[in-house]
């Protein structure tokens, strides 16, 4: 089953999964619901993973910053459809959808389709590697995520610059030609903006300055892709046999801003 969100005819989807726990999948679906926030553009941030964290931290939300809207997806109300229970306000323009964990390869069909973007968000460590090469695989070959259109994107999370695990990781995708459209730092500003029920978009610029840095080529990368409107080829054509891994014109490379050092006791680069 596709997953169907009911809302005005502009709204823009982006989906952040990674059935691996512990991947910064929903700190980094909150941030990036804080960012539309910050710029004063109606968004909202729905959950579907069972723990609930989104949710808790919209109930945080001082009420002085903009509104997020929210919606308990992982909940089954047996009183209202299923279509009602996650359907849009007229205003809203982009929902994040923060996807449960551990889904299995079949799921992925039902959060993928119609979406505008795709974030795989991955730790720089050889266990989240092989996960993530795994659930690209499954993203191409199950659900036809048509990566010709460019909407796929990797997400290199808790990165810390000088850290060889970091450099391997970067190695690893460009080898395989996946776009990595950000790097997030390892920063304790996540922790406190998600005590505090907000992000670091709207913390105080002083404390975050290195932090909202690192976000401008994910937003550089994602930007383009909600303006731009889908069509017939973003979404899934069962039957057909996937393309070849490509690499879209406009993907921001990572290298431009993190260069690449020599690995210790070694003399190649990663």
């Amino acid at each position: 089953m596709t997953l169907n969100i009911p809302g005005h005819r502009e709204l823009r989807k982006i989906v952040i999964l990674n059935p691996k726990g512990g991947s910064g999948k929903t700190t980094l679906a909150m941030n990036l619901a804080g960012y539309f926030a910050s710029l004063g553009r109606p968004a909202a941030l729905m959950d579907f993973d069972p723990q609930g964290s989104s949710i808790r931290w919209l109930k945080k939300r001082p009420a002085a910053q903009t509104a997020i809207y929210g919606v308990a997806a992982f909940e089954k109300k047996t009183n209202v459809t299923r279509s009602f229970q996650l359907r849009m306000p007229p205003d809203i323009r982009y929902v994040v959808v923060d996807t449960p964990a551990a889904m299995t390869t079949a799921q992925l069909t039902e959060f993928t389709p119609g979406a505008d973007a795709i974030l795989v968000p991955v730790l720089p460590s050889a266990i989240d590697i092989d996960a993530a090469s795994r659930l690209i695989a499954d993203l191409l070959l199950v659900a036809k995520v048509n990566q010709r259109m460019g909407r796929l994107g990797v997400v290199a999370n808790r990165v810390r610059e000088n850290n060889l695990a970091f450099h391997k990781l970067m190695a690893f995708l460009d080898h395989l030609q996946i776009p990595i459209v950000g790097a997030l730092r390892d920063s304790q500003n996540y922790v406190h903006a998600a005590d505090e029920g907000s992000s670091i978009h709207e913390m105080h610029p002083s404390r975050t300055k290195k932090d909202l840095a690192s976000w401008l080529p994910l937003t550089s990368w994602l930007e383009p892709r909600l303006n731009t409107a889908l069509n017939d080829c973003d979404a899934p054509r069962f039957g057909e046999s996937p393309k070849p891994w490509g690499v879209s014109s406009d993907v921001v490379y990572l290298h431009n801003h993190f260069p690449r050092r020599a690995a210790k006791g070694g003399g190649h680069s990663l």
